[in-house]
């Protein structure tokens, strides 16, 4: 068994610990090495598995003290991603930070007068589908999909498609989640994208990939309680 699939045990294994132990935001983790004396695994491979728990969110390393719940996940949340698939769905947007980020940035620079309306036409979509009862998530798919498109390089196309099954869980979650909750967070999320937007209308490269930025880190943490 590899290295990765490894350390997708581990990571597996910790959120379990958090789950089952009913830890709470803020609670002490066991040490990497009793973690590692619980998993029959190196310590290298629990501390891997803890620095993506941290990129995440869920756990936050203290220099000296040990690993510490940062965020729990939700049971809506793991109700569209079981445990066993957290480290590959969440794994994505470490790769969307980098990918959607530049894709936003050339958008910006490179879009036509076409593409720019097609990416208006998908964001009036998303606004109509969030505010409604429906799920939404094709359409904020649509509107990723054709800000990808309007980089005018098909291998961005290529490398979000390859994202897809994934990012489809996360959407579904984020909408399902957002909805649970006061009206202002399905707000908060439309304003995100009205920002992606904006900055790619206006030719503000450094704007459309600080605001993709932005929107998925936001989108990270409404997945969270």
């Amino acid at each position: 068994m590899g290295q990765e699939r490894l350390t997708d045990r581990a990571y597996t294994a910790i959120v379990e610990i958090i789950n089952a132990d009913d830890l709470n935001v803020g609670d002490r983790l066991p040490s990497e090495a009793r973690l590692a004396e619980m998993f029959g695994m190196s310590r290298t491979i629990v501390r891997e598995a803890l620095a993506r728990l941290a990129s995440d969110g869920i756990t936050e390393p203290r220099r000296g003290a040990g690993s510490f719940v940062k965020s729990r996940p939700s049971d809506r949340m793991l109700a569209f991603m079981p445990v066993a698939e957290l480290p590959r769905t969440l794994g994505t947007y470490e790769v969307r930070f980098v990918l959607e980020a530049e894709a936003a940035r050339l958008a910006a620079v490179r879009r036509s007068g076409e593409e720019m309306a097609a990416i208006d036409e998908a964001l009036e979509a998303l606004r109509a589908a969030l505010l409604s009862d429906a799920p939404a998530h094709d359409e904020d798919m649509e509107l990723h999909r054709r800000i990808v498109a309007a980089t005018a390089n098909p291998a961005f196309a290529a490398a979000f498609d390859a994202l897809v099954a994934e990012v489809e869980k996360v959407m579904r979650a984020g909408v399902d989640i957002s909805r649970s909750r006061p009206p202002e967070v399905i707000g908060a999320m439309m304003r995100e994208h009205e920002m992606i937007v904006d900055a790619i209308r206006a030719q503000d490269a450094d704007g459309a990939a600080l605001a993709m930025r932005w929107h998925l880190s936001e989108g990270r943490k409404r997945l969270m309680p």
